[in-house]
C-alpha cells in the first residue's frame, strides 16, 4: 500500500483527520495581513529580523502558511507533509507568490519515516507548529527530527499540553469526530462554544459585538473558524508536558532558547531549541 492510499484509507477507517481539506479551505481566507502575522511569529520566538541565508525544514507544513512565511523572509525552504492535500496547499502558495523559485521545494513524505528523512540533509531551523502530536508516535517523530538540525542550528515545535482528564476526554470527542460523519458539525458547534462562549459574553457587555472573531489572527495568522475544525479534528492526538519535552531534548545535546505555555490550559505549547552538539 503505498503513502498516498495509506492515509486515505486512515481517513476512511476514521483513524486520522483530513488536515489538508482543512487547510484548502483556509487558503480562500488567506490575506497579506494573516501572513504578514505568520512572520511576525516567526520572527518573535526566533529571535531574527531576517532568515537570509538560512535553510528552513518545514516538517508537516499544512497550509503552507509558514512555509510561505519562512521563504518571504529570506529562508532557503524545504517543505513537506504526510496528507497530498497539503502538500497541494503548499504548492498552490509557491505558485501564488513564488511561482518557479527554485528556493522553495514541496514534497510528500512521513516524520515516521527514517529513510526518507535520512535523505534530507541538516537545516538550520527546524520547524514543527502542531503536527508531531498528530503522527500516532510522537515521541519517535521527536526522536527522528532531531538529526536534521544542523550543529548551532534550531528547532521550533508546538506540541500540545497535557491537562491530565480534559485531554483524555477530548481524544474521545476527536476520534467521535472521526469515525462518523454526522456527528462533526455538532462538534465543531460544541468546540465553538467551548472556546468561545466568555470572550463574546464579556464583548457584548462591553458593547463590541464579535470583535475578537473579527480580528482573530491567534498570533500566527490563522482563522477563527478553521481553527476549530482543526481542534476537534485532529487526530491522532496525543499530549506532553513542557517539563518532559525539555529532558527529552536536553539530552540529545539542546539549550532551550525560547518558551511559551499555554499556562496549563487548552492548546499549545512552544519550543525553541538550539543544537549544541553533535548529539546522539
Amino acid at each position: 500500500m503505498d503513502a498516498v492510499t495509506s492515509h486515505q484509507q486512515e481517513i476512511e477507517n476514521g483513524d486520522r483527520f483530513s488536515f489538508g481539506e482543512n487547510w484548502s479551505r483556509f487558503l480562500s481566507v488567506l490575506t497579506d495581513d494573516r501572513i504578514q502575522q505568520a512572520e511576525l511569529s516567526l520572527r518573535k520566538m526566533l529571535e531574527v529580523d531576517s532568515l537570509a541565508g538560512k535553510t528552513f525544514l518545514d516538517v508537516g507544513s499544512g497550509s503552507g502558511l509558514f512555509s510561505l512565511a519562512a521563504h518571504r523572509l529570506g529562508a532557503n525552504v524545504f517543505s513537506f507533509d504526510y496528507d497530498p492535500k497539503s502538500v497541494a496547499c503548499a504548492q498552490e502558495l509557491r505558485r501564488r507568490y513564488f511561482d518557479g523559485d527554485p528556493n522553495w521545494t514541496i514534497q510528500e513524505g512521513s516524520v515516521l519515516n527514517p529513510e526518507y528523512l535520512g535523505q534530507l540533509g541538516k537545516f538550520d531551523i527546524v520547524y514543527s507548529w502542531g503536527v508531531l502530536h498528530h503522527t500516532g508516535k510522537m515521541w519517535e517523530a521527536l526522536e527522528n527530527v532531531t538529526p536534521l538540525v544542523a550543529n548551532g542550528g534550531k528547532l521550533f515545535i508546538a506540541l500540545y499540553n497535557d491537562q491530565g482528564g480534559a485531554s483524555v476526554r477530548w481524544k474521545m470527542l476527536k476520534k467521535l469526530y472521526n469515525s462518523f460523519r454526522i456527528l462533526r458539525f455538532p462538534l465543531s458547534l460544541y468546540t465553538l462554544a467551548k472556546q468561545w462562549t466568555v470572550t463574546v459574553v464579556k464583548e457584548m457587555c462591553r458593547g463590541q459585538f464579535f470583535r475578537a472573531w473579527r480580528t482573530y489572527k491567534s498570533e500566527r495568522g490563522m482563522s477563527p473558524w478553521h481553527d476549530i475544525v482543526d481542534w476537534i479534528g485532529g487526530y491522532p492526538f496525543e499530549v506532553c508536558k513542557p517539563e518532559e519535552v525539555f529532558e527529552f531534548y536536553k539530552s540529545k545535546g539542546f539549550s532551550l532558547t525560547a518558551l511559551k505555555t499555554c499556562a496549563g490550559g487548552l492548546g499549545c505549547n512552544e519550543f525553541v531549541f538550539r543544537r549544541n552538539s553533535a548529539g546522539h
